[in-house]
């Protein structure tokens, strides 16, 4: 079997330790595979991803000594495949278009009782899910904004149970055929009124499109995995294999961001570091 791996970034900043980590691992799987490693630029964010960060995550990927084929697929150039596939679950009547602002979603969801999805905000209280369509096209008309959401328990009855070969391990040591578990996420967005896709969607399209077999990935997306499992099976789309890795913390035990210029790439390069270095700071 031929491995395909990518690594994904969003340009809306500098890439840190944790990227060079994930970077590094799906390069070195590639190569001892024989396989193809990718590299995907997730800039569906259009207001937030900017030319210049993409161009510094290019040459420091360059720079760790890292290969990959070309050319390079970018998220924000193919917003019609997404399109399609949005329109493949509207036509199974599997979505719909949600309203409620964000100040209306915390006042119905205040109860310290409301369920929350795995990452800690509040389960959609879709109280606008079942709007005539009239009234909800006549609100879309008149330019209100609004999201798509999966209407999720619709979505898992026609899928049916879904599970996921798990090769690494996920936040409680999950590992081997892991059974997914999309109702945790409640309604989600899987586009929006200005951008016709989501994260959950443009990743499984482009996935199938670019033939991945391998998603190597951060443990903070091993739960989002039950999602991209549904939307696969509803598009019929292929499953790779998943594996998640830790993540690098700073000293206090938090995940690295973007903001974090300490494990900054671009800093650690200023300072003299070696891509032998950074090997050896992230462990590989």
């Amino acid at each position: 079997m031929s491995h395909t791996f990518r690594f994904a970034p969003s340009p809306n900043g500098e890439l840190h330790l944790g990227h060079a980590y994930s970077a590094l691992l799906n390069g070195d799987l590639a190569r001892e595979t024989g396989g193809r490693l990718l590299i995907r630029i997730e800039d569906i964010d259009v207001t937030r991803c900017r030319p210049e960060f993409e161009a510094a995550i290019l040459d420091d990927l360059a720079w760790l000594g890292l290969d990959w084929e070309r050319p390079v697929r970018r998220q924000s150039e193919h917003f019609d495949a997404y399109a399609e596939a949005l329109g493949r679950l509207k036509a199974m009547d599997l979505v719909y278009p949600s309203f409620l602002s964000r100040a209306e979603i915390r006042a119905a969801t205040a109860s310290p009782d409301w369920p929350r999805d795995p990452d800690g905000a509040p389960l959609y209280p879709g109280g606008d899910r079942d709007l005539p369509a009239r009234e909800a096209d006549a609100r879309i008309a008149s330019g209100a904004p609004y999201a798509w959401r999966l209407k999720m328990d619709a979505a898992m009855a026609k899928a049916g149970p879904l599970a996921f070969a798990e090769q690494g391990r996920g936040p409680e040591g999950e590992t081997g055929r892991v059974t997914a578990e999309p109702g945790r996420w409640g309604d989600v967005v899987i586009a929006r009124k200005e951008i016709p896709t989501s994260y959950h969607l443009s990743v499984v399209v482009d996935d199938a499109l670019q033939g991945i077999t391998d998603v190597v990935r951060g443990e903070d997306l091993f739960h989002a995995t039950s999602v991209h499992r549904l939307l696969q099976a509803l598009l019929d789309l292929p499953e790779p294999a998943y594996r998640h890795h830790g993540l690098i913390r700073d000293a206090a035990g938090r995940k690295l961001s973007k903001s974090e210029g300490s494990t900054g790439l671009r800093v650690l390069r200023d300072a003299g570091a070696t891509p032998a270095e950074i090997r050896a700071l992230v462990g590989l």
